[in-house]
């Protein structure tokens, strides 16, 4: 274990917490003004019930009695109303500061390379935003203004212990010392055990997350049984780290109260045998305000330490959430045009890629597609067809080369005008749980419902759409389950031209849905495509042979380029051997 993660408070921690609560100073400042008065006020009530004793109890004299008593009443009234305001005002600041370190953490996120969400696990970061930043509220709602003001209680209560008596002072603060190194210990190891818990709360949030979002495969191959044993092994340990912390937990609390109690016991002792003795220097005031004021000097310490446990969480949180936010994975967005609109030249010159060091995917590929032309890029698994069309969206920066639209390299584009300009339309099609007709504009202010309606007239898929419930309001669920694999295709297609776009990439659009679909969507692809450059990774006959450019690719170099039927007279060309294999059945079919 290492030394900094024996430390109790990270100040360069907070310092960075306090950057973002500036924009709530005067709620700041206004929560460590109510600590003082809280603290004020807790030692003014045994302070003034011993003087209500000495002065009027004792000595049998009503005079002043009801004051002292209207007194106390009037302290009890605004401490409540004090700790009112305090419990709620640390609370929002803590909901507030967290909301917006949550939307910039968010955001932060929908910036990053895909190459970071391919090494990172979704789980883990829902962990981040959602479960840590609750942690993280607590700092304020629940631990740093509660340990404050605990901490200014016990230095209020010990100044006014010391000046009522001294010799009663002693005897309590001579048990003191061993309550703090408890404390200070306790501090440590819970430390180590909370980040401890944090991890395991990851790793089983990641677990969880996959093995829902993957149920139908473990159902196909039976291996319930086994992601059962899994998730029992993980959970274990997850309560295993919990029990830690509930184990130092029983062995702390139970030594403070034992303590208090002692230090109780030892001042009534002493302190009532001198009242009986009637020495002068201990009155029955001062015995029953010391017996209340031990336990205001050592509960504060107790909850400290509990309140620390809160502490202690929120800062292994916050520290893992500025992690991510201290992530640099973005891409490099300094270009400076924006592009209105597209003609739609692409050239890629001499272009090398890799998504893991020194193991290459794209290899010196060059290639042009002309303006409105329709290119099909065909190839075996993993020759490196889908990396082109995240190169050109710069999902992933290219190690060499360039990549350039209408003569611009796509560097000097800015992202948001880049991407606005490129429509894509996956294999495995994502919806939201949200309504067709908003999985279509993605909420698009200027992409109006008419609109919407007419396109999907103009490709051929109103007649669908409409044999839904509801129709275009029809809420497809999440990852829109409540339609087919075609169905969704066909949803993409309507969002890709509704988007209008410059440039339209179809990435095996059609290649698991039923004939029926597959008719539709061809349809809507000579639609969509007609007139704009466009894209098609496919292995679809019909697609390919419509292609103006075939480009042939394996192992990530371009094999051969050309239309079908010039390499098709290849002889023992690799198109040619290709069609042969997989592609000639289907002609047939055709």
């Amino acid at each position: 274990m290492t030394k900094t993660k024996d430390n109790i408070f990270d100040i360069t921690l907070f310092k960075r917490l306090f950057q973002d609560v500036k924009p709530y100073k005067t709620i700041f400042f206004g929560l460590i003004l109510l600590v003082v008065l809280l603290a004020v006020f807790s030692a003014a009530t045994p302070y003034i019930t011993k003087y209500a004793i000495d002065n009027s109890i004792a000595s049998k004299q009503e005079k002043n009695f009801l004051f002292y008593i209207i007194i106390m009443f009037a302290v009890l009234l605004l401490q409540t109303v004090f700790q009112l305001l305090f419990i709620y005002y640390a609370a929002w600041l803590g909901q507030n500061l967290v909301m917006d370190v949550r939307v910039k953490l968010f955001d932060h996120l929908l910036r990053f390379k895909m190459k970071y969400y391919d090494n990172s696990s979704v789980g883990v970061l829902i962990t981040r935003a959602v479960t840590d930043m609750e942690r993280v509220a607590d700092i304020f709602g629940e631990g740093l203004f509660m340990i404050f003001r605990d901490l200014l209680t016990m230095v209020v209560v010990f100044g006014v212990m010391v000046y009522i008596n001294l010799k009663l002072s002693i005897i309590v603060f001579v048990m003191l010392p061993l309550l703090l190194y408890a404390t200070r210990i306790f501090q440590k190891v819970m430390k180590r055990a909370f980040e401890e818990v944090r991890t395991e709360v990851s790793n089983l949030n990641s677990f969880v997350q996959e093995r829902l979002t993957g149920m139908k495969i473990l159902q196909l191959f039976t291996r319930e049984d086994i992601e059962y044993k899994n998730f029992k092994d993980i959970n274990a340990r997850h309560k295993k780290g919990w029990l830690k912390t509930v184990w130092y937990n029983s062995i702390f609390f139970p030594l403070a109260d034992l303590v208090s109690s002692i230090s109780i016991g030892l001042v009534a002792w002493y302190g009532g045998l001198n009242v009986v003795l009637q020495n002068s220097f201990v009155s029955q005031g001062d015995l029953i305000a010391f017996v209340m004021f031990v336990p205001m000097l050592f509960r504060p310490l107790r909850q400290i330490a509990d309140k620390f446990n809160t502490l202690q969480m929120g800062m292994v949180a916050a520290t893992r959430v500025f992690k991510v936010l201290d992530t640099t994975s973005q891409i490099d967005d300094k270009g400076t045009h924006v592009a209105q609109a597209f003609k739609g030249h692409i050239e890629f010159n001499d272009v090398y890629f890799n998504y893991v060091e020194d193991e290459a995917v794209l290899k010196g590929i060059s290639f042009e597609v002309t303006a409105g032309d329709t290119i099909a890029i065909v190839g075996a698994t993993g020759a490196g067809k889908s990396t082109i069309i995240n190169l050109l969206n710069r999902f992933y920066e290219i190690k060499e080369g360039t990549i350039s639209v209408d003569g611009i390299n796509i560097k000097d584009v800015t992202l948001t005008s880049l991407r606005t300009q490129i429509a894509v339309v996956l294999q495995d099609v994502f919806l939201f749980a949200d309504t067709i007709l908003n999985n279509i504009t993605l909420e698009h202010p200027e992409i109006t419902e008419a609109q919407v309606i007419q396109a999907a007239k103009d490709i051929g898929i109103h007649d669908f759409i409409m044999t839904l419930p509801n129709g275009y309001h029809y809420n497809v669920k999440e990852r829109g389950i409540m339609l087919s694999s075609g169905q969704r295709q066909l949803i993409s297609f309507l969002r890709a031209y509704v988007a209008n776009p410059s440039i339209l990439v179809l990435d095996e659009a059609t290649s698991s849905v039923d004939s029926y679909s597959e008719q539709l969507i061809q349809n809507a692809t000579d639609k969509i495509t007609k007139g704009r450059t466009s894209i098609v990774i496919a292995h679809r006959l019909a697609t390919v042979k419509k292609a103006d450019k075939i480009i042939v690719m394996d192992a990530g170099k371009i094999m051969e380029q050309g239309t079908h039927q010039q390499l098709l007279k290849k002889e023992h060309g690799y198109y040619k051997n290709l069609y042969e294999v997989q592609f000639l059945k289907e002609d047939v079919v055709v």
